[in-house]
């Protein structure tokens, strides 16, 4: 088995199903994750790692939510049609 563009294009893809899976109440607030759990700061401050994570979840789950359906199907028939 080879390492192709296809292959990378696929693990980014179970990564980002990964990520868009993960439920705010159920796991994200238990961990330490949500949205209540990010702290104010100050006018001009840079965020935290956390915080840029939290919102890199939050942005995932919203915005590539239809493309994500696309994607899979796309891909469910490529390995359906080529094997």
């Amino acid at each position: 088995m080879t390492f192709t563009l296809y292959s990378l294009f696929e693990a980014a893809l179970l990564c980002v199903n990964a990520v868009a899976v993960l439920h705010e109440e159920r796991f994200l607030s238990k961990v330490g994750w949500g949205r209540d759990d990010q702290t104010t700061r100050g006018f001009g401050e840079d965020p935290g790692v956390k915080s840029q994570l939290i919102n890199l979840i939050h942005s995932i789950r919203t915005v590539m939510r239809i493309p994500l359906i696309f994607l899979n199907i796309v891909t469910i028939l490529f390995k359906l049609i080529l094997g």
